[in-house]
Parts: C-alpha cells; structure tokens; sequence
C-alpha cells in the first residue's frame, strides 16, 4: 500500500502542519504496511531547507521537466493499493489542512473491504459492524460471517442492508 500527498510548494504553513502529523503517524501507517510518500515541485536544496524547519525528512529528488511546472493551488492525496491501482483521490484546497486520522481510517477501510466481502458504512470506524455486500448470497454470508448477520429494517420493507460484526 502506498500514499502519495502533494504539497502546493515547501515552506507553506498548512502544508508544515500536515508533514509534521504524516512523520508522527508514521508508525500507525507503518503497521498496516503502508509507506508515504510526500511531494511538491520545490528543488532538493528547498527540500533540505525545510527539512530544517519541521524536522528529519529524506529528500529523494526533484521533478525535472522540459515544461515549466506550474503551481498548484491545492493539495492531494491518493492511496494506491498493492495492485498499484488507484483506491482514493482526495482533492484539498491549499487553505485546508488535510485530516491525517481520516486518511488513516479510509486506508483500515481499503483493507478490510480488499481482503473481506464487506463493505464499510457512514462514520464507520475500526471495530464497529459492517456490511456485508450485496452480492454475496444468504446462505454464503452465513457461512461466511459465523459471528452473525442481521439486517436493518427499512421502510420500503427490502432486506438489503445486511450488517456483521468486524471481521
């Protein structure tokens, strides 16, 4: 599993914050195999230069480009999984500092529903119920899900919100 988050340029104010929540997650990312990896479009020399400024970092290299890049008024971040296929894209403004616990929460989702047939609800967080996806048959999920499944009532009076306790 990988991270990639973009910063505007180095020594931006939001963008300090955020690399100094990153580094002192980083044993929470470490633990679920997850490396990250930190970019902007400033020279290595600037890189060093900030590092000074929010602590150890490793500067590996700069963007070179027949192209001038421009500078983007924004921050991303995308999450690739061991396929190294893209599994989430999120879009910042630059004013907007990221929510580094969130990233964290989506990544123990991409990886529960990667390896489980399940699905995560709204507000889902570790250790709560999830849900079991649709395509997976009764009888399977039964067999599946020994903790149990159980399904939540809803007006129309369908039965497919079919949750489970956390794998």
């Amino acid at each position: 599993w990988g991270i990639l988050f973009s910063h505007p340029r180095d020594f931006t104010p939001v963008c300090t914050t955020e690399l100094g929540r990153a580094a002192k997650l980083a044993p929470e990312f470490s633990k679920r195999n997850v490396k990250m990896i930190a970019l902007s479009i400033d020279s290595v020399q600037d890189h060093l230069s900030w590092s000074k400024v929010r602590g150890p970092c490793r500067a590996v290299g700069q963007i070179s480009s027949a192209q001038p890049l421009t500078l983007s008024p924004c921050a991303q971040v995308f999450v690739f999984g061991p396929d190294k296929k893209l599994k989430l894209s999120i879009l910042y403004p630059a004013t907007t500092g990221r929510n580094f616990d969130e990233i964290l929460r989506v990544v123990d989702s991409l990886q529960l529903t990667a390896y489980k047939k399940v699905a995560t609800p709204v507000d889902w967080k570790p250790g709560d119920s999830v849900m079991v996806v649709p395509t997976l048959p009764d009888e399977e999920a039964k067999k599946l899900f020994p903790k149990g499944v159980f399904t939540k009532g809803l007006p129309s009076g369908k039965k497919y919100l079919r949750y489970t306790p956390q794998p």
